[in-house]
């Protein structure tokens, strides 16, 4: 299995690191220090198995499972044994480790991870339920920072070559992203996307006319293939 090492700690990375290497099956392919560098790296690549930390500076463990779509099977490492129970509210972790952590029990975690099986298309819906409904929270990397933004004040995402702009009733953000990404992210009961380069919010709609949404100040054009379904989606006398 590839495996990749998030801890912002070097040594208990290089401990976890010398660990695998007693495993034959496993690969460690990456370490990263926080969370950010992580995510980055799984936007362009996927892995088999994490081995995560918990208490890192900014932004904790269980936030960075949050930001990922369709995260991978994980192993929480740490040194407090205070959040097993919240740990496992989470599908795709597999077992949670305490600091210092000996060789017979790394090999037990190994082994319940290689058993563990769940599809990429259950776990990435599970993700979705848990994005549409518990919050409503979307997290964007914006200079190598984490941004929480709720996910219902935000009105509209518009593609901008490399970037997506989100407006949101405080503030706009420019993220290096694109339409698609974001769109898999953000709940269908509120979101549509309506043009190429556009993504609305249909509960921000003030007005309807042709093919255009008035949406807050702005006017959004509506392709001619997404206008049923927008009208299908409105509650119409």
């Amino acid at each position: 299995m590839n495996c990749i090492i998030i801890d912002d700690e070097l040594t208990a990375r290089e401990i976890i690191s010398h660990l695998c290497s007693q495993i034959p099956s496993l690969n460690v392919v990456a370490e990263f220090p926080n969370a950010i560098q992580a995510i980055k790296y799984l936007n362009q690549n996927s892995v088999d198995l994490i081995f995560l930390d918990i208490h890192m500076p900014d932004f904790t463990g269980f936030d960075f499972i949050q930001t990922l779509s369709n995260p991978p099977k994980t192993i929480l490492t740490t040194s407090d044994s205070n959040f097993a129970i919240e740990a496992f509210e989470y599908d795709c972790i597999v077992d949670y480790l305490v600091k210092p952590i000996l060789l017979p029990r790394f090999e037990k975690a190994i082994q319940k991870a290689e058993k563990t099986d769940f599809g990429n298309t259950n776990s990435s819906s599970n993700s979705d339920k848990k994005l549409a409904s518990s919050g409503n929270d979307l997290y964007v990397n914006i200079d190598r920072r984490l941004i929480k933004i709720d996910i219902p004040s935000i009105y509209l995402v518009e593609a901008k070559g490399d970037y997506i702009l989100i407006k949101t009733e405080d503030k706009n953000h420019t993220v290096h992203s694109t339409l698609k990404k974001i769109e898999e992210k953000l709940p269908t009961n509120l979101f549509l996307k309506v043009h190429r380069s556009f993504i609305i919010n249909i509960k921000k709609i003030v007005d309807i006319e042709d093919n255009s949404v008035l949406i807050k100040k702005d006017v959004i054009p509506v392709s001619r293939s997404n206008r049923p379904e927008l009208m299908k989606r409105l509650n119409l006398l």
